[in-house]
């Protein structure tokens, strides 16, 4: 399959939301889809980095961080972290960097855009608490899609085997 939201769209679009950002696809996984886990977070990276350590099966972390384009959120260590625990995707409403080796994880990545520089480590942020990205309101436990056609989120798993 090359195209998902095309086709979850056309099937359940009373079920989805459209995140309308501007994403940017990295990562060698570029359709993935999870249950929600979310941070909250400013230029400081620290939760994103211990949240990727836990176990993320069956998982897509969203961060919200501001839309800021002035730091990176996400780098390849981190990433390589997020891929080894079963991770399925990561959602970065901000910027990330290592752009060209994390092309090569077979993980999925959505973001704003690139940026080289790191954050401050203040362990500053918040984990698991309701977000809002581009106007759409983003709880812990939802659903969350993405693939090269953007991200949506819905309230409950779709059913993906109409799509077979």
């Amino acid at each position: 399959m090359l195209d998902l939201l095309p086709d979850l769209f056309d099937h359940y679009p009373e079920q989805l939301v459209l995140l309308p950002n501007p994403w940017q696809s990295f990562g060698a996984k570029p359709i993935f889809y999870g249950e929600v886990v979310t941070v909250k977070c400013f230029e400081d990276n620290s939760k994103v980095k211990s949240e990727l350590a836990k176990n993320g099966q069956g998982k897509v972390l969203v961060v919200d961080g501001g839309g800021s384009t002035r730091r990176a959120l996400l780098g390849d260590m981190i990433a390589l972290n997020a891929y080894d625990n079963g991770w399925e995707g990561i959602i970065i409403n901000g910027c990330i960097r290592d752009a060209g080796t994390i092309n090569t994880m077979q993980i999925g990545v959505q973001a704003l855009g690139t940026n080289p520089i790191k954050t401050d480590k203040k362990d500053v942020g918040d984990v698991n608490v309701a977000i809002e990205i581009a106007g759409v309101s983003i709880f812990p436990g939802m659903m969350i899609y993405a693939d090269l056609n953007g991200v949506a989120v819905s309230k409950q798993a779709l059913d993906l085997t109409i799509l077979a």
